[in-house]
């Protein structure tokens, strides 16, 4: 399921079930449009909770827990956006007959009305504000749960045509119960049924502003997936928030699991600091779905900074084999490369693939889907990415321009916040 998929799919249900409820011939007016709005951005919250829960069943809808969070991103935006004219539009005609479903004084609804408003708004700037500090920002966006049971007050209590047990009603209902449920789970209860596992730190490796994690399992590690990523919280004063970071290990034998991180915000930065053998850490995983492509006649993939880490996880999945086909290609500052290219060159050298250092602007990569076109078919080239959005857009002229399809291009969001 995509972004537009549920936005979409959402207005088009609450716009159906309300229209059956008034007349028609007060549909085209701006208070119908007005009530179909307001109720479409409380489902919008409600679906944003229920994303936000980690649940498997809905990460497997979306396909990885990334695109969960670019969905839940814009279902936050998107709800503002509707909320504004519900807002500024008066959402009743007489010719409606509307009652509330929950009878408050006037005082009363008139404030809930207001607070919702301010409620949502204050979630969604939150949320997109990158100059909060990590854990504050945490710790807000965790009001997220309560602030959405004030907008679902003002749902029950203002006036409309919406009756409880109308199919409007019935779906806001279950909406609204299933986003309160998640919101439930992942403010209270996400620690203890989380899928998780106790971890000691075992080395580590420091350089260029970044940090190199390997940890060991106390009792009992997880399995998971070459290219999927985790959330590690340290069991360390100011670092006890779960953060998520790609895997760079495979499966191994004693259950070791490693990390690459890169000191680029507060958290990660205090991280590359602190970090010491020995420190305790619980890990939250397995998440993700960043996987080979392993029917494709040739592979180049394409690693940026920390985003090298799930193709040294792939390089090292002992189940994995047709590295031949493979060519990693490296983005990387020089002066900030971690690890180094060195090390990679050899981590692929051994498994059969080809190496390709990209130090500056896209030359390198250029020249490698040109060759990688000269040698095989357009569409039979997979090509796998995993940095910055900025990089993505120019994988995506340069497969544009060697007529590689879009399709064949498949990346982790890079970034969730």
């Amino acid at each position: 399921m995509k972004s537009w998929h549920c936005i979409l799919g959402i207005l088009v249900i609450t716009t159906l079930t309300l229209l059956i409820e008034i007349p028609v011939d007060t549909w085209l007016t701006s208070a119908t449009l007005s009530l179909i709005l307001g109720a479409c951005a409380l489902v919008y919250m409600a679906a944003s909770c229920l994303l936000a829960s980690r649940w498997r069943v809905v990460e497997n809808l979306f396909g990885g827990l990334d695109r969960i969070y670019e969905s839940h991103k814009w279902l936050g935006i998107w709800a503002l956006v509707f909320a504004t004219y519900h807002f500024v539009f008066k959402a009743n005609l007489d010719a409606w007959n509307s009652v509330p479903i929950l009878e408050l004084p006037k005082y009363w609804t008139r404030l809930v009305r207001q607070l919702s408003y301010v409620a949502l708004g204050l979630i969604v700037l939150l949320a997109l504000n990158r100059n909060i500090p990590y854990s504050l920002w945490r710790w807000w966006h965790k009001l997220s749960g309560p602030l959405f049971l004030v907008v679902i007050l003002h749902w029950l209590s203002f006036k409309s045509p919406i009756t409880l047990f109308s199919p409007s009603g019935l779906w806001l209902a279950l909406s609204c119960g299933l986003g309160v449920l998640a919101a439930l789970y992942k403010l209270v209860l996400y620690p203890f049924f989380a899928r998780a596992g106790e971890y000691k730190v075992k080395t580590v490796n420091r350089g260029n502003r970044a940090l190199h994690l390997t940890l060991e399992p106390i009792h009992k590690g997880f399995d998971f997936s070459a290219g999927q990523f985790a959330f590690l919280a340290m069991q360390q004063k100011g670092l006890r928030e779960p953060h998520p970071f790609t895997i760079a290990s495979a499966n191994g034998p004693n259950g070791q699991i490693e990390f690459i991180i890169r000191g680029l915000g507060d958290y990660t930065k205090k991280l590359c600091e602190c970090a010491k053998a020995g420190m305790l850490a619980t890990v939250y995983a397995p998440y993700g779905r960043f996987k080979r492509v392993s029917h494709a006649e040739r592979e180049i993939w394409i690693g940026a900074g920390v985003g090298i880490s799930p193709f040294i996880s792939w390089l090292q999945d002992p189940n994995a084999k047709d590295f031949e086909k493979a060519t990693l290609v490296y983005c990387f500052t020089p002066s900030r490369a971690f690890p180094p290219s060195e090390e990679l060159e050899s981590m692929a050298t051994m498994r059969g693939a080809q190496f390709v250092r990209n130090t500056g602007g896209t030359e390198q990569l250029a020249e490698t889907l040109s060759d990688a076109v000269a040698q095989t078919k357009p569409d039979q080239i997979h090509v796998s990415f995993c940095g910055p959005k900025g990089l993505l857009s120019k994988v995506y002229e340069l497969m544009d321009l060697h007529r590689i399809p879009k399709a064949n291009l498949h990346f982790e969001l890079f970034d969730f916040r």
